[in-house]
């Protein structure tokens, strides 16, 4: 199976050291939120980077296949 792109946005802007926390995504600021966009191998590695958005209390607006 060949990887999907997902953007995941979470509301508000990410200090510097949680963008580190996500070095294998691109993250992107917006005005009131952050975008974090990469491949995922599997619905499991998408669930696992949920999880961990999760457990730092950062609230997810949305995820979406891109491309």
């Amino acid at each position: 199976m060949d990887a999907q792109r997902y953007e995941i946005v979470v509301r508000g802007l990410l200090s510097p050291r949680l963008d580190a926390a996500f070095g294998e995504l691109s993250v992107e600021q917006r005005p009131g939120a952050t975008a974090l966009t990469g491949d995922f191998a599997d619905q499991a590695q998408l669930h696992h980077v949920l999880d961990r958005l999760g457990d730092l209390d950062l609230e997810v607006v949305s995820v979406n296949a891109v491309g």
